[in-house]
């Protein structure tokens, strides 16, 4: 059976930071670990993450996201030298690696990790997905996960990020960074199950916007006019901003229909801009022509509400069930550059607070992230700027 623990902290230091994060989640209780799952944000040394890792535990696989912050079971940081650590002991698990990912080629590299997943292991019944959030096509993701695993598997995780420019982001898993690729792993405890659940607070409004144009993941028109140039008039930047300065007040939403905006809590379901290229805008999912795209408002007090609702809906789903873990994703927007540090700490506080135990908040691995997956409906989807919580338990 797979046990989980994790740690975070803030140091200077990368070296000094991951050994620091060991000592305190495995070490002073004298525990190995076969699998430790880093989020890191941008300043850090990726490589340097993997060498001490494996300095201390050289039979572990590591895997290592770059964020913009972190949320562990210590609270939330938000600086260039967080780093929080899930550590797995156990070998219930499979994992798999892509280089060169990107939105064009999202399904065929998912789908090489898939049939690894499943060439390594049998029983897998939970993916953790991590991938660049830059240039990806998150839909393709999931439909090539489904075509091996079916749809009855739950895909959790996030995509990787920066300090909200939207340059680079970093993936690493055990000897080798990537600075665009994915990974997958696929986990088959049988004991063990996953619940999640996402959302977001923001409102959509005004006029929208059709697309008239797209490829894939790619918008070349909306409203039959160049879009980029019409994208920034609708949020009203001059046309030298970058995709940074679209986040999150070019949040675009697409309806949903009455039943998902219900359990939703909202009538819309959010996408980010994830870079252009001249008047083409990268979408995180497809987004065929046709489709309708409002702008969006964050209301603070639907984001406290709503989250209240999310956690109380899991809590109601989890039941008697031991929980084992919490992975959380949540977007970059809702961080320090959504809130001041108060509400910040506030929201993670009420976030922690239902899942704890007696006063102790359980395993707790989160980022700040591009984006975030979770179901929706009893479907695996694609979400942006939302708080999405994934609760592993295990069943009584």
């Amino acid at each position: 059976m797979l046990q989980f623990y994790s740690a975070s902290t803030r140091i200077i230091n990368t070296k000094r930071c991951v050994s620091e994060c060991l000592d305190n989640a495995l070490n002073e209780k004298s525990i190995s670990a076969d699998l430790l799952i880093y989020n890191a944000s941008i300043g850090h040394n990726y490589n340097e993450i993997l060498e001490e890792s494996k300095a201390q535990f050289p039979h572990a696989d590591v895997v290592v996201a770059s964020c913009c912050g972190v949320v562990g079971k210590e609270g939330v940081s938000e600086s260039m030298k967080d780093m929080a650590l899930m550590a797995v002991k156990g070998k219930d698990y499979a994992l798999a690696e892509v280089n060169d990912f990107f939105g064009h080629n999202a399904f065929d590299k998912t789908l090489v990790m898939a049939k690894s997943l499943q060439s390594q292991k049998n029983g897998i019944n939970m993916i953790y997905f991590l991938g660049s959030g830059i240039d990806t096509n998150n839909s393709e993701v999931i439909a090539a996960f489904e075509q091996v695993f079916g749809s009855e598997v739950t895909i959790f995780g996030a995509t990787s990020s920066d300090n909200m420019k939207g340059i680079v982001n970093y993936q690493a898993v055990n000897n080798t960074v990537y600075e665009h690729g994915a990974f997958a792993i696929g986990f088959c405890d049988p004991t063990l199950k996953v619940h999640t659940q996402a959302t977001h607070g923001f409102v959509a409004t005004g006029d929208a916007m059709v697309v008239t144009k797209s490829e894939g993941h790619i918008i070349h028109e909306l409203n039959h006019k160049p879009a980029w140039s019409e994208y920034l008039r609708h949020i009203d930047l001059k046309p030298d901003a970058t995709c940074a300065n679209t986040i999150p007040v070019g949040a675009l939403a697409e309806e949903l229909n009455e039943d998902l905006a219900e359990e939703y809590g909202n009538k819309h379901i959010l996408r980010v801009v994830t870079k252009h290229e001249g008047e083409s805008m990268y979408y995180a999912t497809s987004c065929p022509e046709n489709t309708s795209l409002k702008l969006t408002l964050r209301d603070e007090d639907l984001i406290f509400s709503e989250m209240d609702k999310m956690a109380a809906d899991l809590v109601e789903k989890i039941g008697d069930e031991e929980i084992v873990s919490v992975f959380h994703a949540d977007c970059l927007a809702r961080g320090r550059f959504l809130f001041n540090k108060v509400f910040k700490e506030e929201l993670v506080a009420k976030m922690q607070m239902p899942f704890s135990k007696n006063g102790e908040c359980p395993p707790w691995l989160g980022m700040y992230g591009f984006g975030e997956f979770a179901r929706l409906g009893g479907v695996n989807t694609y979400h942006n700027y939302t708080t999405a919580l994934y609760v592993i338990t295990r069943k009584v």
